[in-house]
């Protein structure tokens, strides 16, 4: 089970394996309290991309494209999450951006449901 969750959220014994996906660790909160697993920043949006998106609503379709692109990229990286899900293992993304909606935890889950195995 995929499951994604805003890393200010205090954290549950639900989440099953934590696992960052920014590249930047987020403002004010240590590692000890948000119990992260695993923090997986080479699967972060490029910082081009990032700063690109500013997270402004009406880019998110191209966002989302072009963050698909970038992680086709990353295979090696998100193989440990694939072998998780396979194994029927709750993973919860974690993510830092305020907007529950259009993130790139969000485009990252879309990505691994599309594509569920190595290309």
């Amino acid at each position: 089970m995929l499951k994604l969750k805003r890393i200010y959220d205090a954290p549950s014994d639900e989440d099953g394996f934590r696992v960052l996906v920014d590249r930047l660790w987020p403002r004010g909160l240590s590692k000890e309290e948000v119990r992260v697993n695993l923090w997986l920043k080479e699967v972060a949006p490029s910082d081009a991309l990032r700063k690109w998106f500013g997270h402004e609503p009406e880019k998110w379709p191209e966002f989302e494209r072009r963050y698909h692109a970038e992680l086709a990229q990353h295979e090696e990286a998100l193989e440990a999450l694939r072998q998780r899900l396979r194994r029927r293992q709750t993973v919860t993304l974690l993510y830092a951006a305020k907007d529950e909606t259009r993130n790139n935890a969000v485009a990252l889950a879309s990505y691994l449901r599309a594509h569920p195995r190595r290309n």
